[in-house]
């Protein structure tokens, strides 16, 4: 997305704006699911969806180093297992990034990630908020269900979505 583009994407974009694309029953489903995706793994599930950038900062960070700040921030990475993910979601540009602790590493490849974030940019482009993150997030619990399958073990991270 050019500079101007994304500036502009910023500035027309708003929490009010998000609230519309996902209402509290969307909220409320998304946390539904996130806590099934968790079920049969002993892995952690994290959404973050930000509304916008500061204009000053759309020119200096990228929605991946957004991410990784909210993964720090969030602590997804403080997990028994290291198999936290985060899943962010920068609304204004409509773009998606998934961070996973250490423990994926050896087990699910970038591509892997990245064709997770691709569907869910694709219904995003629709203005399918809802059903995209459903989607990214069940196919994140049936990657932690495939790598780390275990009882149902307590619960480490909120399941609640982050709307900032």
């Amino acid at each position: 997305m050019a500079s101007r583009n994304r500036s502009l994407a910023h500035a027309m974009s708003s929490r009010r704006a998000v609230r519309r694309a996902l209402p509290d029953a969307s909220m409320a489903a998304l946390e539904r699911a996130i806590g099934m995706a968790e079920r049969g793994s002993s892995g952690q599930v994290r959404l973050v969806v930000e509304a916008n950038w500061p204009l000053l900062h759309v020119n200096r960070h990228t929605p991946r180093s957004r991410a990784l700040e909210w993964f720090s921030q969030l602590h997804v990475w403080d997990t028994e297992h290291n198999n936290g993910v985060l899943i962010y979601l920068l609304f204004a540009e409509r773009k998606v990034e998934i961070v996973a602790d250490r423990g994926f590493n050896t087990c699910v490849t970038a591509a892997q990630w990245q064709t997770i974030c691709h569907a869910m940019e694709q219904r995003f482009a629709h203005a399918e908020f809802e059903a995209g993150l459903m989607e990214g997030i069940s196919a994140i619990g049936a990657l932690q269900r495939e790598h780390f399958a275990a009882d149902m073990g307590a619960n480490e991270q909120p399941d609640r979505p982050v709307l900032v």
